[in-house]
């Protein structure tokens, strides 16, 4: 039986601001974007990914604190070209280290405003071989 993660719950603080950040300086795909008298949910989805991250005040989302996320992880072809883009647009990232020799041991990373902490890890062989083909985006 198949099962594939596609959405991951992130806590913040303030979805309108977690919104900007996410879409306009990190880059995420808004998906959908719902709001009534009753919930404000959000979706976006990094670029190239299958599972996305979801954001709003459901009672669920709210049992979490936000910040306290840790461990989310993005892969990317070039670590040093995501860094850059990145800090082009104004996200403090940590600098590019390589920890272990060979392809998926180079990693930086970053936190959100309310502190939900990513680790980028380079797989170059992603550049081509994707996981999510091209043509199926």
């Amino acid at each position: 039986m198949d099962m594939t993660l596609e959405v991951v719950v992130l806590p913040v603080s303030d979805i309108d601001r977690a919104v900007r950040f996410y879409r306009d300086q990190v880059g995420f795909r808004l998906d959908h974007d719902t709001r009534n008298e009753q919930m404000h949910v959000v979706q976006l989805t990094p670029p190239g990914s299958g599972c996305s991250v979801v954001i709003g005040d459901l009672p669920a989302q709210r049992e979490m604190a936000p910040g306290t996320m840790r461990g989310l992880q993005l892969v990317v072809a070039d670590a040093q070209a995501a860094r850059a883009a990145l800090v082009a647009r104004g996200v403090e990232a940590s600098e590019v280290q390589q920890i272990a020799p060979g392809d998926g041991g180079t990693f930086f990373g970053f936190a959100d405003p309310d502190g939900n902490a990513w680790a980028v890890q380079e797989i170059a062989a992603r550049a081509d071989q994707p996981l999510i083909p091209v043509d199926a985006r």
